[in-house]
């Protein structure tokens, strides 16, 4: 393990080889004393996980190999990212959530709590790349929201409270809470019985 900035790290840790904690970002570079990670209790840290700087992460938290968590994000009890997971900065992610291996998650996100999203995800922020404008602002997944494999979501879409995206949707529009976003272009229908 590799420690860079001042970092705090909870009792109960499994930190494994060729992890970094407190890289930092752009802004902290050269700097000799800058806030590195805080870390809560019981977290399993699998090799290749980079965290950077100013970034703040809950108890029992668990990466795969080869994770990226970026600058000045937060993240809440309970969560685990899969392997080759990106999480770029100034994110926040909710409490109990579950991301799978290879998805990607932009700057400017919002994850609310007991969120799913499925390997290789792909949300965005950038409505017109590789411009930047107008500003870049992720997606807002609410709490209880499903995403499926392979799915694209648009910059800025809001995923509503316990709306389900299918499997390799592209999703363009907000999804209403509790309605199902299937195709590319998704278009939205009821949930089937079993997500009510």
């Amino acid at each position: 393990m590799t420690t860079l900035g001042e970092n705090d790290i909870g009792e109960g840790a499994q930190i494994f080889p060729s992890v970094i904690i407190g890289f930092p970002s752009r802004a902290r570079m050269g700097l000799k004393k800058f806030p590195g990670a805080c870390i809560g209790k019981n977290c399993v840290l699998r090799p290749g996980t980079a965290i950077y700087c100013d970034v703040e992460i809950g108890d029992d938290f668990s990466t795969g190999h080869n994770v990226l968590v970026r600058e000045n994000t937060k993240i809440g009890d309970r969560v685990s990212l899969g392997t080759n997971t990106v999480v770029e900065g100034n994110c926040v992610i909710g409490n109990d959530v579950r991301v799978q291996s290879m998805a990607f998650i932009p700057t400017n996100t919002f994850i609310g709590d007991n969120v799913f999203i499925g390997p290789s995800a792909v949300l965005t922020n950038d409505r017109y790349p590789p411009l930047g404008r107008p500003a870049l602002i992720g997606p807002r997944l609410e709490n209880n929201a499903t995403i499926g494999a392979n799915t694209t979501i648009l910059p800025g879409i809001v995923i509503g409270e316990g709306a389900v995206v299918a499997a390799g949707a592209t999703v363009t529009k907000d999804v209403p809470p509790k309605k199902l976003a299937i195709g590319a272009p998704a278009r939205f229908r009821d949930l089937p019985r079993g997500f009510l």
